[in-house]
């Protein structure tokens, strides 16, 4: 049987939810910080700790089969992968700042600065779509410390909380793109069953993170007006009480409507509600 292999960031901010993920998928292996290789010894795949730089082009060159890394990483190095799976981590957002002191108010007064970034393509094709033709400096390392010491106007980098543009007298100006993990694979290899299989253990595992398990008493009499919130991921599971005319209800509840739908559900007639995590969802 073929191996397949994955590669994930070796270290940084996608590492710990990459390994997270795959062993939620039931995957049994070691995270071995000093290792490239970490062998999965209850499926057929091996596990590539790379920089996440290196990712899509292994995965484009077919050293692996497939990968998670930031959509920002996958834009920049223009590599040809297809695109599988949105993972829900690692969002941010790609932003050009610019200095506290600016009053700038347009995009079109970016014409002429100069902006330091390490995302020279995105960047690049942004301006390229509004008309501005800026000074795109490329450097490596701290863009946020460019414009205090002179080198740039203004900056274009990753922004998660903000607390590091602030930090450094630089407020968000320009939204470039919004990012988060994904999970790529080589031309071609969505057709192949064991991709196919994986693919379905992560998405299980997200639709779980996503969803609340509820079971709540209920008055038969209100059964049609609970059932009518509930549609559960087919259909609420009703069962009967010991107590005559009272049923219990089984269902899912999205976790971005959790809160009004609980609301919804006590007015409706709900008791006894007793909400649970999932651990996974397959359809």
């Amino acid at each position: 049987m073929k191996t397949l292999k994955i590669a994930i960031q070796k270290s940084g901010r996608l590492n710990e939810k990459s390994v997270e993920l795959l062993k939620n998928c039931g995957l049994s292996f070691e995270n071995y910080k000093s290792s490239l290789i970490s062998p999965v010894s209850n499926f057929p795949l091996e596990i590539l700790f790379l920089r996440d730089d290196d990712i899509p082009e292994y995965v484009q060159d077919g050293i692996a089969d497939l990968g998670i890394v930031g959509e920002n990483v996958i834009q920049e190095t223009e590599v040809k992968v297809s695109y599988l799976q949105r993972l829900g981590f690692g969002k941010c957002s790609l932003k050009i700042a610019v200095p506290n002191t600016d009053d700038i108010q347009s995009l079109a007064e970016l014409n002429g600065k100069s902006i330091a970034t390490t995302y020279p393509v995105i960047l690049g094709k942004f301006l390229k779509e509004k008309g501005i033709t800026s000074d795109i400096r490329t450097i490596s390392g701290s863009v946020e410390i460019s414009p205090g010491l002179g080198l740039s106007d203004a900056i274009c980098d990753l922004v998660s909380t903000g607390g590091t543009l602030k930090s450094n007298g630089l407020k968000p100006f320009a939204d470039v793109m919004s990012s988060e993990a994904m999970l790529i694979g080589r031309a071609g290899s969505e057709n192949e069953d064991l991709v196919q299989e994986l693919i379905q253990r992560i998405q299980s595992v997200l639709r779980a993170k996503e969803t609340k398990y509820v079971v709540l008493n209920v008055h038969k009499d209100s059964l049609p007006a609970i059932i009518a919130l509930l549609p559960g991921v087919k259909s609420p599971s009703v069962i009967s009480l010991a107590e005559e005319n009272w049923v219990a209800v089984h269902t899912v509840i999205p976790e971005r409507d959790f809160w009004d739908r609980i609301s919804q559900l006590k007015q409706a007639g709900a008791q006894g509600i007793v909400v649970m995590p999932i651990e996974k969802i397959i359809l």
